[in-house]
């Protein structure tokens, strides 16, 4: 098996599992699925790519572009689509509602900001692949793989030792419990939906630049819902595990059976966890995830 094959796997996957990611956090403290984060995802990175081409910037301006913009504009949206509801307590299902909606008015910001073209992101390396011990391997693909990980790291950092992560986790396992212990909760969640926009636009970034932009791109985030799913609905660290899974699961099948049979194989991964282990990879209650 090539090492370039391994590292793609592994590369998807971490960007997947940003994407898994940013619907772990928001699961985990309101208990749904943002399914407006694809759509955020596309639109931040047509805000990045078109800085990239206004300014001739290089890779790591285009990506702090792009993460502010998702992280600002989902901030926004939590306020404008779901601030209401968490207010009144009512059913998830306005939730759901609420964030397809949202989705459907990034998607639609899109489509007439750029009309249905598909866009290439410049090119940022001078060459695209780097020799390492002997092993050629794809440069955007490493990139993609180290960025990813020290972006989960430092999350996994912010939310482990600081003050706001600690917040952030109390939030998640009881928000009444932690409004009587001082914490703001609506602070709390829209840091939640500024970290899970950020890592939107850090996500979309790279699948721009590994694939191409138009304006569907972010029906891709499926492929973060369904490592949620495999991971588990809450749990970061399922999340990211799933992902990986996911990943490479999909560079295997795609290198050795065809591209055609690997949507096919993540569904029915998806389903063969919901039936045997609904709970995902890691952990055993929603509750208890954070």
């Amino acid at each position: 098996m090539s090492i370039q094959i391994i590292i793609n796997g592994l590369a998807v996957g971490s960007v997947y599992a940003l994407i898994a990611t940013g619907f772990s956090l928001i699961f985990n403290i309101l208990k749904f699925s943002n399914f407006s984060h694809g759509a955020l995802m596309t639109l931040s990175a047509f805000i990045g790519y078109f800085f990239a081409v206004k300014t001739g910037s290089s890779l790591i301006p285009v990506i702090i572009v792009s993460m502010l913009a998702g992280g600002l504009v989902a901030y926004i949206g939590e306020f404008v689509a779901f601030r209401k509801i968490t207010l009144r307590s009512t059913s998830p299902f306005y939730y759901f509602v609420s964030s397809i909606t949202l989705g459907t008015l990034y998607e639609g910001i899109v489509t007439i900001w750029v009309g249905p073209n598909f866009y290439n992101y410049p090119r940022f390396f001078q060459s695209m692949v780097v020799n390492i011990g002997g092993f050629v391997i794809s440069k955007p693909d490493l990139i993609m793989f180290i960025s990813s990980c020290l972006a989960l790291a430092l999350l996994v950092i912010f939310i482990q030792k600081t003050r706001l992560g600690r917040a952030l986790r109390s939030v998640s396992f009881d928000r009444d419990t932690a409004g009587l212990m001082g914490i703001n909760v609506f602070g709390i969640i829209q840091l939640a939906f500024f970290i899970s926009g950020a890592l939107a636009g850090l996500s979309g970034v790279f699948l721009g630049i590994n694939y191409t932009l138009y304006p569907q791109l972010g029906n891709l985030v499926v492929k973060g819902f369904i490592a949620s799913v495999i991971g588990g609905l809450g749990s970061i660290f399922g999340a990211v595990v799933g992902a990986i899974l996911l990943g490479l699961t999909e560079t295997l099948l795609i290198n050795f059976v065809g591209s055609g049979y690997a949507p096919v194989f993540s569904f029915l991964i998806m389903l063969a966890f919901l039936l045997i282990r609904p709970q995902g990879i890691a952990g055993s209650n929603v509750q208890e995830k954070a």
